[in-house]
């Protein structure tokens, strides 16, 4: 598996590592990296199939995504604590190691996750209150679907989508559904845009697939939900926080790397003064 680090010489024995987990189709935390103090130490990788990171069809599961990464992460003698950073499907992901591996995890930070805790009567009840023809567990797929066929994504992204696609055409998040509670020595620092602007490639995909999506309306309702439920996930927890940003992009550590970083300090931070 592809991946890269940095400042790992100047780790101290104990200390946190970040360990960086990318949205569907990958991506880079480098506008972060600079900004972090050059006694922080990190690692990022690339999920299988993306970048140079070799296809491996018997990753089909988000569970056995998890456990390859920390597979590699012993292979590296790369030693907890571990503190996670999901950005958007990342998000999901990031849990999920935490559920699994949770005595070595001091930390999580969401950057606009995903919300993987949505019931299938929310969801239904969102839509209908929204007065739109497509739900956000239906778009979630279909985004899925197109990713994983577009000809201008990268054959990475064709990879990671068309297994996102797979585990979640059996469940929503089915893996999800019966974790145990976050352990609260865990800090937990979740990131929401809310109240977003519309983008254009939004409106396109609307008109293209006749989503009936009333976006606004729409978007306050799924807002709300997913605030519901990271901030009953986080509210036993030490050191934690539920940030809100009106009116961000779902790249926030791109529109403001400063506050993301920092954010990812506070963290760090925390678990230093144990």
């Amino acid at each position: 598996m592809a991946y890269k680090t940095s400042n790992l010489a100047n780790r101290k024995a104990g200390e946190p590592i970040l360990v960086f987990e990318a949205g569907l189709g990958g991506g880079t935390f480098d506008p972060i990296l600079p900004l972090l103090p050059n006694h922080i130490a990190s690692i990022q990788y690339e999920r299988s199939g993306i970048g140079s990171s070799e296809p491996d069809s018997r990753i089909v599961t988000d569970s056995q995504v998890v456990a390859r990464l920390h597979g590699l992460l012993q292979t590296l003698a790369i030693q907890p604590p571990y503190l996670l950073v999901g950005h958007s499907m990342g998000g999901p992901y990031i849990r999920l190691f935490a559920a699994q591996y949770p005595d070595e995890v001091c930390g999580l930070v969401f950057s606009d996750p995903t919300d993987f805790m949505l019931t299938e009567q929310e969801d239904e009840h969102a839509k209908v209150v929204s007065q739109s023809k497509t739900s956000y567990q239906q778009i979630t797929k279909i985004i899925m679907e197109q990713m994983s066929k577009n000809k201008n994504s990268s054959a990475g992204a064709h990879i990671d989508a068309a297994r996102a696609l797979t585990s979640i055409s059996k469940g929503y998040f089915h893996e999800y559904r019966k974790l145990p509670p976050l352990k609260k020595e865990i800090a937990a620092t979740v990131i929401i845009s809310y109240n977003k602007n519309i983008e254009l490639p939004d409106e396109e995909l609307d008109r293209k697939l006749n989503l009936g999506i009333n976006f606004k309306a729409w978007w306050k309702e799924y807002d709300e939900l997913r605030i519901q439920h990271y901030a009953a996930l986080l509210k036993d927890n030490d050191h934690s926080m539920l940030v809100l940003l009106p009116k961000y992009s779902h790249g926030i550590y791109y529109q403001n790397p400063q506050l993301v970083a920092k954010l990812i300090q506070d963290n760090f931070n925390s678990y230093k003064k144990e």
